[in-house]
């Protein structure tokens, strides 16, 4: 039991027995910081059930706790507020209950629960990853892994959209210009190679609708009939087709996208427990079309279309089935969805890391499977997020104006490297070394850029203010991290030994553990609201209050051996919780810097 929970108990109690009235809740928040006190009991929320004057109220709470609760030091009323002080030696007991725990803050999974399942990622084939893929990869991997440490079981996963016109378009376009260039023969990336002719493509395609509206077409005409787009789309039914020599062309340059994706996301630090594929799932999704047309679920219109109609509740008609029989986005959506709990019975719900540009998209998704009578459909999360933007504008994929990741990824190194020889503090270093932590910081930095901003929220991303050892950074926790472990090295103490635990506190070390106190909290918190902002976020609050305790408190210095060892030891304690919560946001920390 919690001491949030023991007071709560004790103030029912307390209220129980001098006003008669049963409190089903109590509210609790934080101490500001003008008054004295650790936790504050809300008095105002209680006035629907208790008459008389809020003061008097928690005057009587008050001194019914330091009656009751040994750990209850002390208290003050300000006006509706009754400010609780606790006592150094819960402090203490707590700190010496947790200070050994490598894991403070997770939990471990409860197999009786059910399993979620996390999407992110889900490129198309035709392109390499860019900057907005990035930020879906991030928040998805890291959403995964804060439901882990919440208890979850989590599989991560994405859906490959392998097939349709977009991928149609690169291979039209590299048939046609590419004169059979591979990756090995031109040393690029097979992602890069196939993105070229993605935008080889755009640019044939607008030549020629240019030319049909210099013969009199209007734009729209020009659109529908340019010969590369008509192509693109005979080569898009000879797919489903089945025919030989197109599927050899798109598995040959799919298995070039492959490599590559799987190139950045080692160096991401992303991974997965399972992939989907459009084009084994497109075909499940179209079994359930044909099933929801039995049900009366979906209807079949004149021109052969099928469609759904969800205008009773308060959206629209959406197509599932085209006149012609292929399969649209949503038909997949429907058929991986099921393929999943077919694959992982386990699985009670999903999360799906999609920009908030899809958000009726997703809708629309979950509606329908709750409709086709999938129970599980209930459980399904859109985690919907902002478009990235820089300070060029925003990003067109079929012209070629993108942040491609890895150059991203190599460019936030190199500027870590800049700013790391400036400072000068790399002396010892190997360059081995010395590469490997510019790759920390200058992936911390992104990430933690990123990650700090609610997810609901749009980025403009400035890599040069991401890589700053001062502020809300990565760099700047990560190097606090580093301090600590020179601190570590210097003591040379055991973190196994004992505390004599009859010491007053300094209100800096109080406050640290009180921050420590808040971790597996803001854990929970962040899982239920799928937000790694909030565990950014408090990870920063935390190593500033690490900071401020640094140097008002000497130490090393401390004036004997059990002071040093319990400053020590809470040191440690807050290197650990850094570590732990830039574990769930996919950062690693650097023992030196």
């Amino acid at each position: 039991m919690s001491f949030q929970d023991i007071l709560s108990n004790q103030i029912k109690k307390a209220v129980l027995e001098q006003y008669k009235t049963q409190l089903e809740s109590i509210e609790f928040q934080a101490t500001r910081k003008e008054f004295d006190g650790d936790i504050t009991v809300v008095i105002f929320s209680m006035l629907r059930f208790i008459k008389g004057n809020p003061v008097q109220i928690g005057e009587a709470i008050g001194n019914y706790l330091i009656e009751n609760v040994d750990e209850v030091k002390g208290f003050n009323v300000v006006k509706g507020f009754l400010n609780i002080e606790i006592s150094d030696a819960y402090y203490l007991n707590f700190f010496e209950s947790i200070k050994n725990e490598e894991k403070y803050g997770f939990i471990n999974s409860n197999e009786d629960d059910k399993s979620i399942m996390v999407e992110y990622s889900s490129p198309n084939t035709n392109k390499p990853l860019h900057l907005g893929h990035i930020r879906n990869n991030l928040l998805g991997y890291s959403v995964a892994e804060i439901l882990k440490a919440s208890g979850k079981t989590v599989y991560k996963t994405q859906i490959i959209n392998d097939r349709g016109i977009h991928i149609c378009k690169s291979m039209l376009a590299w048939k046609r210009f590419g004169n059979s260039e591979t990756p090995e023969s031109t040393r690029l990336k097979g992602d890069k190679l196939v993105g070229n002719y993605y935008v080889k493509f755009d640019q044939e395609y607008k030549k020629q609708i240019q030319s049909l509206i210099s013969e009199g077409k209007s734009e729209e005409e020009a659109k529908k009939e340019a010969p590369m787009l008509l192509e693109a789309q005979e080569m898009l039914r000879k797919w489903e087709a089945g025919d030989e020599e197109i599927v050899a062309l798109w598995e040959k340059m799919n298995g070039w996208v492959y490599k590559g994706f799987d190139e950045t996301y080692k160096n991401l630090g992303v991974d997965f427990d399972a992939l989907y594929y459009e084009s084994n799932t497109y075909l499940l999704g179209k079994e359930f079309v044909a099933e929801g047309l039995r049900s009366g679920v979906f209807k079949r219109e004149e021109d052969g279309s099928v469609w759904c109609d969800l205008t009773e509740d308060g959206l629209d008609k959406k197509i599932v089935l085209r006149a012609d029989g292929t399969a649209v986005y949503m038909t997949q959506d429907i058929g991986t969805a099921i393929q999943r709990v077919k694959d992982y019975p386990d699985v009670g719900g999903m999360v799906y890391t999609v920009g908030n540009e899809q958000d009726y998209h997703f809708k629309v998704l979950f509606l329908i499977l709750k409709k086709l009578g999938f129970e599980w459909a209930k459980n399904l999360y859109h985690l919907s997020y902002g478009m990235v933007d820089l300070p060029s504008g925003k990003m067109k994929s079929r012209e070629g104006t993108v942040v491609d990741a890895d150059d991203l990824i190599d460019d936030m190194a190199k500027t870590a490297e800049e700013i790391s020889e400036e400072l000068g503090k790399l002396d010892g270093y190997s360059n081995e070394e010395k590469q490997q932590l510019y790759k920390t910081i200058g992936l911390g930095a992104l990430k933690y850029y990123i990650l700090k901003v609610d997810p609901k929220k749009r980025i403009l991303f400035n890599p040069k203010e991401s890589i700053d050892f001062q502020g809300n950074t990565g760099p700047f926790i990560q190097y606090t991290y580093a301090r600590i472990q020179s601190i570590l090295r210097k003591a040379d103490i055991s973190n196994s030994e004992s505390i004599d635990l009859n010491i007053s506190l300094h209100d800096k070390e109080r406050e640290l553990i009180k921050y420590i106190q808040l971790f597996p909290e803001v854990v929970q918190n962040a899982a239920k609201q799928h937000s790694p902002a909030i565990i950014a976020n408090y990870t920063y609050d935390l190593v500033k209050e690490f900071n401020s305790f640094y140097q008002n408190v000497s130490i090393l210095g401390a004036d004997n051996h059990n002071e040093k060892l319990f400053r020590v030891q809470l040191s440690n304690t807050v290197a650990n919780t850094i570590k732990n919560a830039f574990s769930v946001l996919g950062i690693d920390v650097p023992n030196r810097m």
